[in-house]
């Protein structure tokens, strides 16, 4: 009977044990495959439904890229390049005026620079190395040292000369020169210095561009009284001297080149000291006309402006 006993006890501890086992499946509130309801989730493990339309494994539309040096598992670095505007063009600079006579445009080289009717103005330039070959010291009294080169002048027009200022000593007018030929390089030291004293634009209104003076041709002339008074400057302007030449220049072949009212057209302010031979025909056609030599050829005017 004892054991009998011992085998019921025996069967009767495994079947309680197997029952323990079991309510204690059922007593579970957490379903199968899900995480255990004392372990939170946090935001970035939670998913969010795809949308309808959604691609699967395609990048958002508007995601950054990566660059070319870039791995795929970097993510894009932002750029630190300030955002760009509209295009737009740089303020151009207003062009630079030109600060020596070597910055100008270049100029006509006149064909015959040995003809008396020769035109140069500032449009029209004499080669570099033209020089006169028939120069000559006109007899009359100067302004300039005696035997000084600027005393020179062409032959034809050094006879003129004389004769011009022996008919002006008729009427009481005593005249003197006071600059005639000058060589190349002293007009370049000449128009560098008013350059350097008045600047490019205003010396140009009153001395010539190497190459350009009517000087360099020896066929130009700047008188005065013989007093020196005025010489070469605008109060010559109004004297008797001025008013003689005004009258009687053009019958001994010469002009006043650069008459009063005309800048527009020689470039020049009016100089009533400056005189050229053109020979008598041409004189006395410029004269009656009250023209210029530019006028007379019928060439485009000179501005004073450029």
């Amino acid at each position: 009977m004892r054991r009998v006993h011992k085998t019921c006890a025996k069967q009767n501890f495994l079947l309680a044990s197997a029952v323990v086992l079991l309510l204690a499946g059922c007593s579970s509130t957490t379903a199968p495959g899900q995480p255990d309801a004392a372990t939170p989730t946090t935001p970035a493990e939670q998913t969010q439904p795809a949308p309808a339309n959604a691609v699967p494994n395609q990048p958002a539309k508007n995601a950054p890229q990566p660059s070319a040096d870039q791995k795929p598992d970097e993510a894009p670095k932002p750029s630190t390049e300030p955002a760009k505007g509209p295009a737009t063009k740089p303020a151009q600079k207003p062009a630079k005026a030109p600060s020596s006579y070597a910055d100008l445009p270049d100029l006509e080289v006149v064909a015959e620079p040995e003809s008396i009717t020769v035109l140069v103005n500032k449009q029209r330039q004499l080669p570099d190395d033209y020089e006169p070959t028939d120069l000559e010291f006109p007899n009359v009294p100067y302004l300039l040292p005696e035997k000084s080169v600027k005393r020179q002048m062409r032959k034809e027009a050094a006879a003129a000369l004389e004769q011009l200022f022996a008919a002006a000593k008729k009427d009481g007018i005593a005249l003197a020169g006071v600059s005639a030929y000058r060589p190349h390089s002293y007009q370049k030291a000449l128009f560098e210095r008013y350059v350097k004293q008045d600047g490019l634009e205003k010396a140009r209104t009153y001395s010539a561009v190497p190459g350009t003076s009517e000087h360099e041709t020896g066929l130009a002339i700047d008188v005065s009284g013989i007093d020196g008074k005025c010489a070469a400057t605008s109060c010559f302007a109004g004297t008797k001297e001025a008013k003689w030449l005004a009258e009687h220049a053009q019958e001994y072949g010469f002009i006043i080149r650069y008459p009063e009212g005309k800048d527009a057209i020689t470039g020049y302010i009016y100089e009533p000291w400056h005189l050229r031979y053109v020979g008598n025909e041409v004189a006395q056609a410029i004269s009656e006309k009250h023209i210029t030599l530019e006028e007379y050829f019928g060439v485009v005017p000179v501005s004073s402006e450029k």
